[in-house]
């Protein structure tokens, strides 16, 4: 073929490719004009491969993406497909970038037999590796079901939009993005795929760019504008006090709502925010277990914020503390309201190796509940009561003031400080700035066998 003829060739392939539905939704995620694709070229028979990669920036920050091509034989995966996918995993690794994956697809390419199953296993295999060495995030915006939905499911963020499917069933059952959302598979749930795009580039903004950088620290001073904090206050208001205005981008808000978790900039610098409130129930410690070894992995400061009086399950528990006690992130605690035996040894104090646990005055931290302690303790002096129900309350009530209070607990090395509420983000700031330099050193082994 002549010059021109390749030439127009190349230009007639890209504007075809720029139509797709795929090559939009890239445009929209990446800095205009910075992206670049890769293998544009490849073939899964006689049309080109079900997927688009490549690599550019977001605001700035580079990050390889994947798109499956649902105007391309419904994105059904292929063993084109699946290796134009694994080079971006192999180019992540190399570079030590975020890679995000856009999912779109009918499913697998069923007349290529054992190469579909194949690239399936081969694609697993390279995501699970790459766990925990670059962010992975999953934006789901159409059907992704099967071992696709297995794959997306072990990003670290999940972000669907509302026509979106994902489910491991291969007939799609219960594969709304709101399911996903209550079972703790996705994390963010938006009306139009414009909005989940954007919180896509939101969080790639926020995050470290793998495990071996620092979390990123942006040019101008956050600040925050919340009113003040008071006694009672609530676990959002807490954390919308404690982090810079607009920033917090809550995770998992449908499952497990007794602990709120998400990433924000405190002062300018990102952190996991953890706030737990009434009963810690098996899926609120799911939620924050999985939420503190995603912070630990890429070294994310986790501040957590605590007000819960026990656990309703003991494996989940077990879960809960392993997490916190493995991680050698940064993790500042502030006791809120009450933080009582097994919670407090799991995620405010030594049991979760906290750096530093802060309780607000009005706080109350004791090893076992006031209503065991007062009984244990106090038990006598309720023989010959004319009303037991009513004086075992005020026993309660005189221990809780008594022996759960903050300033016993600080005494008693149980805590480092007691703050009044206004004065928390300023605490929260000073002690991310002190522990900006940590450095732990482990044991050697592959990793803890803990409870899953």
């Amino acid at each position: 073929m002549s010059l021109a003829s390749n030439t127009e060739l190349l230009q007639t392939s890209r504007d075809a490719a720029k139509n797709t539905s795929a090559y939009k939704r890239i445009s929209l995620l990446f800095d205009e004009g910075t992206f670049n694709e890769i293998d544009a070229f490849a073939k899964s028979g006689d049309k080109p491969a079900e997927a688009i990669v490549g690599f550019g920036t977001i605001e700035g920050c580079p990050a390889y993406v994947f798109a499956q091509n649902s105007d391309v034989d419904g994105g059904a995966m292929s063993k084109a497909q699946a290796s134009k996918i694994k080079k971006v995993y192999d180019l992540a690794v190399k570079t030590g970038a975020p890679v995000i994956g856009i999912y779109d697809s009918i499913g697998g390419r069923l007349n290529e037999g054992g190469d579909m199953v194949a690239a399936y296993g081969e694609i697993l295999l390279h995501s699970n590796n790459l766990s925990g060495v670059v962010p992975q995030i999953a934006l789901v915006l159409g059907p992704c079901i099967g071992t696709s939905a297995m794959i997306a499911a072990g990003s670290d963020i999940v972000v669907m939009s509302k026509k979106a499917e994902l489910t491991i069933e291969t007939g799609g059952a219960d594969g709304s993005a709101d399911e996903a959302a209550k079972i703790g598979v996705c994390h963010i749930v938006t009306e139009t795929e414009d909005e989940a795009i954007a919180k896509v580039r939101a969080l790639v903004t926020s995050l470290p760019a793998n495990n071996l950088t620092g979390a990123p620290v942006v040019d101008v001073l956050g600040m925050s504008s919340a009113a003040p904090l008071a006694a009672g206050a609530s676990a959002k208001d807490v954390i919308s006090a404690v982090a810079d205005d607009d920033t917090f981008v809550e995770l998992g808000a449908q499952f497990g709502t007794a602990v709120v978790t998400g990433i924000a900039q405190v002062a300018g610098s990102t952190a996991g925010l953890v706030a737990y409130e009434g009963e810690i129930d098996a899926d609120a410690c799911a939620k924050a277990a999985r939420f503190v070894r995603f912070c630990d992995a890429f070294a994310i400061p986790v501040v957590s914020f605590v007000n819960a009086a026990g656990f309703t399950s003991l494996r989940e528990a077990s879960k809960l503390s392993s997490s916190y006690s493995e991680a050698t992130t940064a993790k500042v605690t502030v006791v809120t309201g009450e933080a009582y035996g097994p919670v407090y040894m799991a995620v405010a104090g030594r049991g979760a190796a906290a750096d530093v646990t802060m309780a607000w005055a009005s706080a109350a931290v004791s090893p076992i509940s006031p209503a065991t302690g007062a009984m244990f303790l106090w038990n006598d002096r309720l023989a010959g009561s004319s009303n037991p129900i009513e004086d075992r309350k005020k026993l309660i009530a005189e221990y809780k003031e008594k022996e759960a209070c903050p300033f016993k607990a600080a005494a008693e090395g149980y805590v480092e400080d007691v703050i009044l509420p206004a004065e928390t983000r300023a605490k929260v700031v000073a002690n991310l700035e002190m522990l900006s330099g940590k450095r732990v050193s482990r044991l050697p082994k592959k990793h803890a066998n803990i409870q899953m």
